[in-house]
């Protein structure tokens, strides 16, 4: 006999709307995003913009970089690679650790992700199960927090002082775990929104303490190579177990290729690799066999570096004059986070303002920090110089 399966009635699809998951909720927008929306937008009805909301380098990829890419594409297939990434690539990375810090990493380590936010959460998932606490600097990169949140885990905010330059501590990081157990922490350096290089020494300290508390330490390290008269050194020089995180976005002006890379301790490598085949299968073959190419590139990539130490110079000097002159440090990145309590208590609202009435378009606090954002505003040097010169002649308009 056949039964027929009974029809839910209309009331009780009534009383049960159809929502999105308790997780999704959690996830806050991304208000760089929104601001290049808003920009885009205005300037399909014909206003000029100058962009500097988000970290996007308006300097092309490499030439060595795009003949790779072009040569692959005229040779027909692009298949999936291994998931752990091309075997070339991972070996052309664990000897830029060689050549730029005097580690040897084995190609083995080496995880090739989607850019650094597959890296985040292969990371994640490898590291950490449901319910886990992790230290993240605030303020620091929104999409940490909303990660964490994604895969039900529990962002705990380490709060950064002007007394230690934006830095996190070992008395910050103990502190925090003292207030309820932690079971990792995550630092960047430079770190994005002030800029800030964590110190060699202090970088040491902060993996020997998470080592003595039993705290998996995560580096993210996808500003190396844009320091601005500081040196910038690896958390593998000083904690073996370390998950450093990377990507070709900054550095090599790649950020629509969404190309990244992890290096690992050995015990993750599989259970990472088995995460990587089910959640991504691999990256991205043609901007794996472009990314190898990407390392030669030393003149190309140094020329891009010079020109946002340029940028930087240029801004430090004007901001003042226009009461933007409290920054974090901006030791690297291409990024100044200005106070603007001065000008206002409203960072969301001014940043409205700013791009409707003068055309510049730049990120409010509050997507770096949920308590202190209110008055702070990002602006990325990462356009041209022409770009900034001119977003500084609006703002000397608008504010004056």
């Amino acid at each position: 006999m056949t039964v027929s399966p009974t029809p839910h009635p209309a009331s009780s699809i009534a009383a049960s709307p159809l929502l999105p998951s308790r997780r999704a909720a959690r996830v806050a927008p991304f208000l760089a995003m929104d601001v290049m929306a808003a920009a885009a937008a205005r300037e399909a009805r014909g206003d000029g913009v100058v962009h500097m909301e988000v970290g996007q380098p308006s300097a092309p990829a490499p030439r060595a970089v795009i003949a790779a890419a072009q040569a692959a594409l005229a040779g027909g297939a692009l298949p999936y690679t291994q998931a752990l990434g091309l075997p070339a690539l991972r070996a052309r990375i664990a000897r830029h650790y060689a050549d730029t810090h005097g580690l040897d990493v084995a190609p083995g380590r080496i995880v090739v992700t989607t850019g650094s936010s597959a890296g985040f959460i292969l990371a994640f998932l490898g590291l950490f199960d449901a319910g886990a606490r992790i230290a993240v600097p605030l303020p620091g990169y929104p999409a940490y927090r909303s990660i964490l949140h994604a895969l039900d885990l529990v962002p705990a905010s380490l709060p950064l002082r002007q007394a230690d330059r934006y830095a996190p501590t070992t008395e910050s990081l103990r502190a925090l775990h003292a207030q309820a157990p932690l079971s990792g922490v995550l630092v960047m350096s430079p770190a994005n929104p002030s800029g800030t290089v964590i110190e060699p020494v202090r970088l040491a300290e902060l993996c020997a303490t998470a080592r003595a508390l039993g705290l998996r330490f995560i580096s993210d390290e996808i500003y190396h190579g844009l320091a601005y008269g500081v040196p910038t050194d690896t958390a593998l020089r000083y904690e073996p177990d370390a998950v450093v995180i990377n990507s070709f976005s900054k550095t090599w002006c790649m950020t629509g290729w969404r190309i990244g890379w992890m290096v690992v301790p050995e015990w993750l490598v599989r259970p990472v690799e088995r995460l990587a085949q089910n959640l991504f299968i691999s990256a991205p073959y043609l901007s794996q066999v472009a990314a190898i190419a990407a390392f030669d590139a030393v003149e190309e990539v140094e020329a891009v570096r010079a020109g946002y130490a340029a940028n930087r110079a240029l801004l430090l000097d004007a901001f003042p004059g226009l009461g933007l002159g409290r920054t974090h440090p901006a030791d690297g990145a291409f990024y100044l986070y200005a106070d603007v309590s001065n000008l206002t208590d409203d960072a969301a609202g001014f940043c409205r303002r700013m791009l409707d009435e003068a055309g510049v378009a730049a990120t409010p606090g509050l997507d770096f920090d949920g308590v202190d954002g209110g008055h702070h505003v990002r602006f990325s040097f990462a356009g041209s110089h022409a770009d900034c010169a001119d977003a500084v002649r609006r703002l000397r308009t608008w504010l004056r």
